[in-house]
C-alpha cells in the first residue's frame, strides 16, 4: 500500500517525502477532530468497577 501511494505522487523524493508528511499530519488530524470524539462515548474507559468506599 505504501509503495502504491509513494509511486502515485508527483515530484522528485523530497517533494514526495513532504507530500508523505502532510498526508499523515493530516490523517491526525482527521483522526483526533472526527474519529476520537466520535468513538469516545462509546469506549468503557469511564466504566470503573471499584466502589468510592
Amino acid at each position: 500500500m505504501y509503495g502504491w501511494i509513494w509511486r502515485h505522487l508527483p515530484g522528485n523524493a523530497w517533494v514526495r517525502a513532504l507530500i508523505s508528511l502532510v498526508l499523515a499530519l493530516a490523517a491526525v488530524y482527521g483522526l483526533f477532530q472526527f474519529v476520537f470524539p466520535w468513538a469516545e462515548p462509546l469506549l468503557p474507559f469511564n466504566d470503573v468497577t471499584v466502589d468510592g468506599q
